[in-house]
């Protein structure tokens, strides 16, 4: 959530903020700004859109080869012109764009209050800046000293970019809980919240490390901590190509994003599965096989989509390897006082590897002697630099808010520690494993298969759009597949969804049962098939309409249901991996007919990277 790009260099500055602005437009966000410096430090906001900034400052003066623009998603003070980002000192000669959340800006808002400054606007971030201009004013330091002064003042979160009207070859980045990337160029830097607006035009980064601040100038770069150590940045080359973060001929990434689904589950299980010799190599978590051999527990933090995706790989690890696996909400986790040892493994899911709430939970865990693993999209992310070792989903960058093809890589990713584990314990036989693994490398495949019903979902979708309520029922496995399902149609088209195991409907649910009500199973042909199907005859004897994923050929649920959708035959372990496809087709077909803005619905943000 919210979004900074930041440049200085040989070019006009406007048209890469802009652009870059644009790409971020993924993150979430209520308003936009941007700040240039040329003879004069000028700054520009508006609440809405980027396009809506752009209408505003069209015949304005945008020069400059120096400036920072802003998507801001609101957390202190509503959406509007003044709560919007850059905020600027009191003698305007100081602006500021902040990602995060200063906790303690309320007593330091006081002090500076009664020194006689005066705010504009409700928001976190203008007190800081107010605090580095208090600094400078008081004890005559230049701003890179009072920047640092300042920074080691605050408690919270941050990710920020600093210009001066006295500076004008120079942006100061700081990062805290927060991602921030630098762009390195031939006599010219980037600064971005993600590697996104950088692509175009390097492919040389340095990720930013917690308690760091970069002093950034056309032809020099200087690195320190905020105790004021000299540090030595590690650059890296993206392997990002420009096309990935284009539609290609898509209406919408989220429908690109779910037809990528066959390539991105390939591109996760390269090199590291061998059918044929029943084998899994996972070379990011090697070094801590004896450790996984043994392990006694596991407990998985996730949030959102990815304790979805975590609730699924228990259903894998407990069944195929033998270990006991707890899932939580990292956001609960971290606050209360979990009983965890050194001989538990903590897994951290987490798309973006900047989820504000899990990155909290693993330190805990880290600090209670836990192995901590991550399962992370985003190379460089902050996750995979604080845990002990991981895997990436090779997804690629996901731009839709709503996440299709990052939660069937991590389950394809929880798929494969499932059975890493079983064989190192031994849980499973080596012709199993063959057996399990040729399938597995299947999957990819049978997605593609699966991918063809769209147009028969386009028609089922017409059917439900007007709907106010909608029921997700699913056992085993695909319980956790009927809870990603109800959030995607919360998410994007805004209809009340609820997910619950299908037998957890007499408990209550079954109360909501009516003509109105549509209820969608996943009834595919497992060991809890026939109860799936007593659970559908349950609802349709209460008049409710059935929609039901079925496995293809399946007659006896289709003639029961008032609308199916087949997909290919495979094992129980990869129904989750076919299953939830038509679903994010149902959400995405539904939102469309309701002109929602799929990729970016109201109020949500991608990275959720404050509390």
């Amino acid at each position: 959530m919210c979004g900074i790009v930041g440049y200085v260099g040989h070019r006009d500055a406007y048209p890469i903020i802009i652009k870059g602005l644009r790409r971020l437009e993924y993150r979430g966000y209520d308003s936009a700004g941007v700040a240039l410096l040329d003879k004069n430090l000028k700054v520009y906001k508006k609440t809405g859109k980027v396009s809506d900034l752009e209408d505003f400052v069209k015949g304005l003066p945008m020069t400059g080869t120096i400036g920072m623009g802003h998507t801001r998603w609101a957390t202190h003070g509503a959406p509007s012109d003044r709560n919007s980002h850059p905020h600027s000192s009191g003698d305007r000669k100081l602006t500021i764009i902040h990602n995060g959340i200063i906790e303690n800006y309320g007593i330091i808002k006081e002090t500076l209050l009664a020194k006689g400054h005066v705010f504009k606007s409700d928001t976190d971030t203008e007190v800081l800046i107010h605090l580095v201009e208090d600094i400078l004013n008081e004890t005559g330091v230049d701003l890179k000293e009072a920047v640092r002064i300042a920074l080691n003042r605050v408690i919270g979160a941050y990710a920020i970019v600093i210009m001066s009207a006295e500076e004008p070859d120079l942006l100061i980045a700081a990062r805290k809980g927060s991602p921030m990337v630098i762009g390195v160029g031939k006599g010219e830097y980037f600064v971005a919240s993600d590697a996104t607006p950088i692509v175009e035009y390097t492919k040389n980064v340095i990720y930013l490390n917690d308690n760091e601040i970069a002093y950034i100038q056309r032809n020099d770069l200087l690195i320190k901590n905020i105790d004021n150590t000299v540090q030595t940045p590690y650059i890296q080359e993206l392997d990002l190509k420009l096309e990935m973060l284009e539609k290609g001929g898509y209406d919408h990434f989220m429908l690109k994003e779910i037809y990528e689904q066959s390539r991105s589950i390939r591109d996760c299980l390269r090199g590291r599965i061998y059918p044929e010799k029943g084998k899994v190599q996972l070379g990011g978590i090697k070094e801590y096989a004896d450790k996984l051999k043994n392990v006694d527990r596991i407990i998985i933090v996730a949030c959102g989509t990815s304790w979805h995706a975590g609730l699924v790989g228990e259903y894998l690890i407990e069944e195929y390897a033998r270990v006991s696996v707890e899932v939580e909400y990292a956001s609960e986790f971290r606050y209360r006082n979990p009983i965890i040892s050194e001989r538990d493994i903590v897994i951290a899911i987490s798309q973006s590897g900047e989820t504000a709430d899990t990155m909290a939970a693993l330190e805990l865990a880290k600090e209670k002697g836990a192995t901590i693993f991550g399962i992370c999209n985003v190379v460089g992310a902050s996750i995979p630099r604080i845990t002990h070792a991981g895997v990436y989903t090779h997804a690629g960058p996901e731009i839709g808010v709503a996440s299709t093809k990052a939660f069937t890589a991590q389950v394809t990713v929880l798929t494969l520690i499932g059975f890493y584990i079983a064989q190192l314990r031994g849980t499973l036989t080596k012709s199993k494993l063959i057996a399990y693994l040729t399938e597995l490398d299947q999957i990819p495949e049978l997605v593609e298969q699966t991918l063809k019903c769209n147009e028969e979902v386009k028609k089922i979708a017409a059917a439900f759009k007007d709907a106010s309520n909608c029921l997700f029922l699913g056992r085993g496995s695909s319980f956790p597949v009927a809870l990603e399902g109800a959030l995607k149609l919360k998410e994007i088209s805004y209809i009340h969804a609820e997910g619950y195991p299908a037998a957890e409907m007499k408990h209550g649910p079954i109360a909501l049962i009516d003509a109105e009500l549509p209820v969608v199973f996943i009834a595919t042909k497992n060991s809890s098939y026939e109860k799936v199907i007593s659970n559908i005859q349950e609802v349709k004897a209460r008049g409710g309409r059935v929609l039901a994923i079925v496995t293809e050929g399946d007659t006896e649920v289709r003639n029961m249901a008032d609308y199916s959708i087949e997909i290919p035959a495979t094992d129980d372990a990869f129904v989750p991996l076919l299953a939830t496809i038509p679903l994010q087709l149902l959400s995405y077909h539904i939102a469309v007919m309701r002109n929602c803005n799929v990729d970016q619905p109201r109020n949500l943000a991608k990275s959720v990277t404050v509390e």
